[in-house]
């Protein structure tokens, strides 16, 4: 989805007036995804330097490499653009568009080391902080248009995860990295551009949220959870499903009542002026009452947008309340060492209506017999 330039101009102000609330002279953004939610540009991640100047008060100019200059769509409403050759030094040029007098900055999260650590000998008397204490509140609250991209990309998902609920991709006698192949493929083919990650781990693998798919084969009676995301229009899907293959055990079958019992309370719980953090304990408090409190040991969500974490972080400590646009997960997961685990993860959109779950694919058990 490329973004308006009226839609750049009015995030560009929201950036500026939240600088001014925090005291920031000058915004300075490389790698990362602040970078297109600001310009519509996304910067290859090269070892030549790419940096958006935003002065709290005058105009923004993009300093790029001249070999990238024609991949930049000009707004010259919004910025200039200044290529550097191979024989310019980059670092001094974006110093030279701070200035000496703007002491007080804010650099991308993702900027690479060698650059900042170049700026700060350019500017010894300057005092830095990360960009993400004025752009990641902004970019938590999303717009119409960029909810409907989330929800295209959900849709996209659901259409894959139902063809694994159905028994449609096979999975028993296959390798872990083979079934991660084809989610990969099915997502590209529904209509993602690319894809993000495509966990797939049978039987104990499944106690380790983020397994690494493998050469091991995925055998019968066994739990398998899949959790698969990818890019579509510049926006993130990512769905989670946990399939039985055979008649799964009275003991996992309880596991995974409670499981689906409390994801569908935190998405529940998950409305507007809601803390963050009261989402967590609405999913961890019921899987800690059935005896599973342990077996439950990552965050409730996170927020998703240009990429797949961002925030809003639904986590103990985050008091935060939501607020209409903030787009998250809800995954929690039981995970028994050395044995099975399960995870159900849907996207979900705060709105002053209740909770939006963009995802729509069975949360039933599957019961897969290939």
């Amino acid at each position: 989805m490329s973004p308006t330039t009226s839609a750049l101009a009015a995030r560009m102000a929201a950036v500026r007036a939240r600088m001014s609330e925090l005291g920031i002279d000058t915004l300075l953004l490389s790698l990362g995804a602040d970078l297109p939610w600001l310009t519509g540009y996304t910067a290859m991640p090269l070892e030549r330097l790419t940096m958006l100047v935003l002065p709290l008060e005058t105009d923004a100019v993009l300093v790029i490499p001249q070999l990238e200059a024609a991949r930049v769509q000009p707004r010259p409403e919004l910025f200039s653009v200044q290529p550097w050759a191979e024989t310019d030094n980059p670092v001094r040029l974006v110093t030279g568009v701070v200035g000496r007098s703007r002491r007080r900055l804010a650099v991308s999260d993702r900027t690479w080391a060698t650059f900042l650590l170049a700026l700060q000998v350019e500017l010894p008397r300057s005092t830095w902080t990360v960009a993400s204490t004025v752009t990641g509140p902004l970019r938590a609250v999303k717009d119409d248009d960029e909810v409907a991209a989330l929800r295209a990309a959900a849709a996209a998902a659901d259409r894959v995860a139902a063809d694994l609920l159905s028994g449609g991709i096979p999975l028993i006698g296959r390798t872990e990295a083979e079934v991660s192949r084809e989610l990969g493929d099915r997502l590209v083919s529904a209509g993602h551009d690319a894809v993000n990650f495509a966990i797939v781990a049978g039987g104990p693998n499944a106690a380790s949220p983020h397994h690494e798919p493998g050469s091991r084969p995925i055998g019968a009676g066994e739990a398998v959870v899949c959790d698969f995301g990818g890019t579509m229009a510049g926006y993130c899907s990512d769905i989670t499903r946990t399939v039985f293959t055979g008649d799964p055990p009275e003991e996992f079958r309880d596991l995974y009542a409670v499981l689906a019992g409390a994801q569908a309370a935190a998405v529940d719980a998950a409305r507007v002026g809601t803390s963050c953090q009261a989402v967590d304990a609405v999913a961890r408090d019921l899987i800690t009452a059935a005896g599973y409190g342990p077996n439950f040991i990552h965050r409730t969500g996170h927020g998703i947008g240009l990429e797949e974490h961002e925030d809003p972080y639904l986590v103990s400590g985050n008091r935060d309340p939501l607020v209409a646009g903030h787009a998250f997960s809800v995954e929690p997961g039981i995970y028994i060492e050395g044995r099975w685990g399960a995870r159900i993860e849907d996207i979900v959109v705060a709105t002053g209506a209740g909770p939006s779950s963009l995802n729509q694919a069975d949360h039933a058990l599957a019961v897969v017999e290939s």
